[in-house]
């Protein structure tokens, strides 16, 4: 008896999924185990297994679907069995259009004087390739639009992946290294003016946590200035130790900083459960890393009980495998505590918006060198300006800034860190 194949929950926080492509084609035998698709979750990229054995007797959703969890994509059973091929659900593209006709190319008239040549038409969309092509699930929708084939793309993303701006910028195997393929600017009367990009389900679930976060939550924000000599100083010296064993970033010392400030204000650390607080006594550090089609927020676990140098370690590994998207869910769910860091993009001072149930997240901004009054005197030194977004259901003005005053000292004085 054939087996419905459903579209499964990947993530704890997965309402829906876009299949990105079938692994297994119809016809194909299928073991316990073996991948039948990819598909995009709100979080990541994840694999659709077989829960049968048999034959891919259909396939009810066509790559590119976006359907609902729990609703059927296929079938499994014995090859020659019949099954109903409708009940695909709702979202699934229609079949693509056929190709408008050429438009005849014009004839000059018989008495008229003979035009230029005209221009000659476009190559036809090459045929698609069989190999497997590394690309991110916007790069591929974009690619189907076009009638691009991906492996005439150069990827610049990790390990060659194609990304949305390699298409953009119309690059094509074959082109002189450092160069792309031109393509002419069209004229507004040549095109619409305006382009519709569908959202990913990364995009989707950013917009409904900014929805959730923002409105109901009553928000407000703390702002301190740190001196960051002794932390420059302080990483100089330990780079300088360490050789080539890795590291560590201004960013490092910031995480190991704020776990160790939640430590000692616990009342930071701690969710909002709509009829009850929930305090944490663990720091499971939440820190923002940007991807190609959004944000995530990987999940450095126990960060209260890592040296500076481990947690270096696991950030640079969660932050390439996030980029990847490769992260399983438990290395994204679960913090207690965010910061994201701007500081690498020049941006002095921001706010964040809190990411439920917890109660704040740290902004960090740049570290500049800056005039500043040093016992009487004026002097260049390094500053630094972190903004905390408070729930105000859970922390008060002044827990929040008991906590900051910590989170200064410590960064001002980094020897403090290794007590």
């Amino acid at each position: 008896m054939a087996t419905k194949v459903v579209m499964e929950a990947l993530s704890p926080t997965m309402e829906e999924g876009r299949l990105v492509e079938w692994k297994k084609q119809e016809g194909e035998a299928v073991a316990v185990g073996d991948v039948l698709a990819e598909v995009e979750t709100d979080k990541a990229v994840m694999e659709l297994v077989a829960r049968t054995g048999g034959t891919l007797l259909k396939q009810l959703v066509a790559a590119g679907a976006t359907v609902p969890v729990s609703s059927p994509v296929g079938w499994i059973g014995s090859a020659g069995e019949t099954v109903d091929g409708g009940g695909a659900a709702s979202g699934q593209p229609a079949a693509p259009a056929a190709a408008p006709p050429k438009a005849p190319t014009p004839q000059p008239a018989a008495a008229a004087p003979s035009p230029p040549p005209a221009a000659p038409a476009p190559p036809a969309a090459p045929a698609p390739s069989t190999g497997r092509v590394k690309a991110s699930p916007l790069a591929r929708k974009i690619a189907a639009d076009q009638g691009v084939d991906l492996s005439t793309v150069s990827g610049s993303g990790p390990e060659g992946r194609v990304i949305k701006r390699d298409l953009s910028a119309g690059q094509r195997a074959g082109a002189p290294a450092g160069q792309t393929a031109s393509r002419p600017i069209a004229r507004p009367s040549e095109g619409p003016s305006y382009e519709d990009v569908p959202l990913t389900q990364i995009r989707k679930t950013i917009a409904k946590r900014l929805v959730q976060s923002i409105g109901p939550i009553p928000t407000f924000y703390l702002t301190s200035e740190v001196d960051m000599e002794r932390v420059a100083e302080a990483r100089g010296a330990l780079n300088e130790a360490a050789g080539e064993q890795g590291k560590i970033s201004f960013n490092d010392i910031v995480l190991k900083a704020v776990a160790t400030a939640l430590q000692q204000h616990p009342g930071c650390n701690a969710w909002w459960q709509d009829d009850h607080v929930r305090i944490w006594h663990e720091v499971h550090l939440g820190m923002a890393v940007a991807i190609e089609d959004g944000l995530i927020t990987p999940v450095i676990r126990n960060a209260e009980a890592k040296s500076l140098r481990e947690i270096g370690s696991e950030t640079r590994d969660l932050a390439k495998r996030a980029r990847e998207r490769k992260l399983k869910p438990e290395e994204y769910t679960g913090s207690t505590f965010s910061v994201s860091n701007l500081g690498m993009f020049d941006i002095e001072h921001f706010t964040a918006i809190i990411n439920p149930p917890e109660a704040g997240i740290l902004a960090i901004g740049s570290i500049a060198a800056v005039p500043a009054a040093v016992n009487g005197e004026v002097q260049v030194r390094r500053r630094m300006r972190m903004t905390m977004s408070c729930d105000h259901r859970v922390i008060d003005g002044a827990t929040g800034a008991q906590f900051l005053k910590t989170l200064k000292l410590l960064l001002e004085n980094p020897l403090a860190l290794v007590w």
